[in-house]
């Protein structure tokens, strides 16, 4: 409809202009033959012929011939009853009513060589309007033919080419949680509709990926969380069933010790949630990242007995999210606490306008197909399975997602001490510098 309409405005448009193009070019040559006629009377008249020069006018025609005191000296038969046109002046041209013909005439003026006659020609516009006519009879009734020829044409046409999208659409309407495997088949080519089909294809994919992931995500939190609940829970019922075998106070430290373990993966899975949606209330601050490393280092160094060298450490300021910040540099360090067999070494420096975090270990180090993996959530390599042992793995997942959020990157290289080096880097704050 919409196209039928367009077509139609702009064939009304099109017919209006040709039909008054018609009419002008038609009155144009019915001008120029009154011109000449008048002309032709003007040379007789200069030449001194007065013999009746004009006695050969029809009634489609008349002409007249005035004198200086706007009497008719001259006439053609049909033109001599009276002056037909008045203050007609040479040069000018008037559309007029005639007493012998119900049609229009266009009368047309000039004068003799010496000036002492004007002389007045008129036609008739009858050929004018009945040709315009004839055309806007033809365009009434062809235009309405033509805009049904195009309405079939362009439904057959756009029906054709939108078969494709309603086959998609009635094959992703079908396509549920269940069956995301499914793709859109595509007929090839290299049109809008196959692209189209070529993006939902990807867009299924990605939809798949993301329920696998979600899956298994769901599949080992709900294990992890089991295991210090279960933990709780053994103990519980040994001390009921078996009072004298443990003290309260054992109990109690038993239950504090899972309880810490839930509370922490539990906040991890908060993040790591919020970070996903993008709703973590982060707030953006000019800091100095040494600080921070400094502190983390302090606090680590007081609970461990393996040695963390922390003198590489030089001035590095970003814009970024403290509390994050912190916990990235946390989880960097326990986990080269957790793999190292005795140290640790943290370095910062500012190097082509980024701050740049290392950790090394002098542990076994990342093997090379897995340093990708390792960023992934509840990703323990072989020998740190052992939750007790390897944590609930995701705290290098966090790592990742805080660098990201920053505008930063983090990768896993060999350590000049053996082990893994982390290297975490970071835009530098130039605002406050």
């Amino acid at each position: 409809m919409g196209a039928v309409a367009v077509v139609g405005i702009a064939l009304v448009i099109a017919a209006t202009v040709m039909l008054g193009i018609l009419r002008r070019s038609l009155t144009d040559n019915v001008r120029s033959a009154a011109l000449q006629r008048a002309d032709t009377v003007a040379s007789l008249i200069s030449d001194g012929s007065f013999n009746d020069p004009i006695k050969a006018s029809t009634d489609d025609e008349f002409v007249q011939v005035l004198d200086d005191r706007g009497r008719i000296v001259l006439a053609s038969s049909n033109a001599e009853d009276g002056l037909i046109v008045e203050d007609l002046k040479p040069g000018e041209t008037r559309g007029v009513e005639v007493p012998f013909e119900n049609d229009p005439f266009l009368a047309v003026a000039t004068e003799d060589q010496q000036g002492h006659h004007t002389i007045i020609v008129g036609r008739t516009l009858d050929d004018v309007f009945e040709s315009t006519g004839v055309v806007g009879t033809l365009l009434l009734v062809g235009t309405p033919l033509l805009l049904l020829l195009v309405g079939a044409v362009t439904w057959r046409v756009v029906g054709r080419a939108l078969a494709p999208v309603e086959s998609m659409r009635t094959e992703v309407d079908a396509i549920s949680t269940s069956e995301l495997h499914r793709r859109i088949p595509s007929a090839g080519g290299r049109d809008e509709i196959t692209r189209l089909a070529a993006t939902l294809n990807r867009m299924l994919e990605r939809l798949e990926a993301g329920q696998v992931r979600q899956r298994r995500f769901v599949s080992d939190a709900s294990h992890e969380l089991r295991s210090p609940v279960s933990s709780i829970r053994q103990h519980a019922e040994v001390t009921l069933a078996h009072p004298g075998a443990s003290s309260a106070e054992d109990l109690a430290s038993i239950v504090l010790t899972e309880d810490l373990r839930l509370q922490r993966l539990v906040e991890d899975l908060l993040l790591l949630t919020r970070m996903d949606e993008h709703v973590d209330d982060a707030r953006l601050t000019t800091l100095d990242l040494d600080d921070v490393v400094f502190e983390e280092v302090g606090r680590h160094r007081d609970a461990t007995d393996r040695t963390i060298d922390s003198t590489r450490v030089s001035a590095g300021r970003v814009s970024g999210d403290r509390k994050q910040l912190t916990r990235l540099t946390s989880n960097l360090l326990e986990n080269a606490l957790r793999h190292a067999h005795g140290n640790v070494a943290v370095s910062l420096s500012q190097e082509n306008g980024r701050v740049v975090l290392r950790v090394d270990d002098d542990g076994t180090g990342v093997p090379t197909q897995e340093r990708a993996r390792i960023f992934e959530r509840f990703v323990r390599l072989q020998e740190a399975r052992d939750r007790d042992s390897g944590g609930s793995g995701l705290g290098l997942a966090i790592v990742a997602e805080v660098a990201a959020a920053h505008g930063g990157a983090v990768v896993v290289l060999d350590s000049p001490l053996g082990g893994a080096r982390f290297e975490v880097s970071l835009p530098r704050d130039t605002a406050g510098a």
